[in-house]
């Protein structure tokens, strides 16, 4: 288990906390994230685009001339894909699912996995306690700039776009109006994170981290931490292949 430094809203440290490895020692799978990451994205797709076929398209329903005679193609409506006005062969339609199914062990390790990352890249900053004595932005941009002078967070300060997402335990209007007009930063609960969100923006800020992270390991219970296989030494596979001779001989 790894240890982290928690900061007061002032950015003094206030003490350590131990981090669990089940989700702050997870290997980086970019396979799988990236595969979690395409089906939440195509989850949250919405069916827009949509043509109609020459079933729907109005009009049509006389024949355009008769079948025989007049020396001209064969027609039986003038709402067929080859009129203009018709309808459309093979168009988008609405009715189509984009959706694609990911299983929950799959969404944890890949949140376990993208957390792992973003700490060992030293992006994830533990806060005792976010206060503030109403919805005052004056007092967020204070707070956030005494964040920013902590080595390695100078980018919440200066960092126009996705800079952070600030974690919350519990929802906190105050807090989260605070931040409302921070184009910025994104405000949410530590139950909804996900790893296209953490993707997105460049620092995890945690609130309140006991609570939360004990709210993280109930998501990732499920999945076991990964452990690297050891090597074997070399005087080992000597000392086999001294014994495979004996028994030859």
């Amino acid at each position: 288990m790894t240890k982290a430094t928690i900061y007061t809203q002032d950015a003094k440290k206030k003490g350590d906390i131990t981090l669990p490895d089940v989700l702050f020692a997870q290997p980086w799978n970019e396979s799988l994230v990236h595969q979690v990451v395409v089906a939440m994205q195509a989850n949250a797709r919405t069916s827009v685009a949509h043509t109609k076929n020459r079933g729907e398209v109005r009009g049509g329903g006389k024949k355009p001339w008769q079948q025989k005679g007049t020396g001209r193609a064969r027609h039986g409506s003038t709402r067929s894909p080859i009129w203009v006005g018709g309808g459309v062969t093979f168009g988008p339609r609405n009715e189509k699912v984009f959706g694609k199914q990911v299983n929950k062990k799959m969404r944890s390790k890949a949140l376990a996995s993208v957390i792992s990352r973003k700490l060992h890249d030293g992006e994830i900053l533990f806060v005792d306690t976010l206060t503030f004595s109403g919805p005052k932005s004056s007092e967020a941009l204070v707070s956030l700039k005494a964040l920013s002078k902590i080595e390695g967070f100078d980018g919440l300060a200066t960092k126009r776009n996705n800079a952070a997402l600030i974690a919350l335990a519990n929802t906190d209007l105050a807090v989260v109006k605070s931040f409302s007009n921070f184009g910025n930063v994104e405000i949410d609960e530590v139950r909804n994170l996900n790893p296209m969100d953490l993707l997105q923006y460049k620092y995890l800020i945690i609130v309140a981290p006991e609570e939360s992270i004990q709210t993280l390991e109930k998501r990732v219970s499920g999945i076991s931490v990964s452990v690297p296989v050891e090597e074997k030494k070399p005087a080992k596979k000597v000392a086999k292949k001294v014994a495979s001779k004996k028994v030859t001989a």
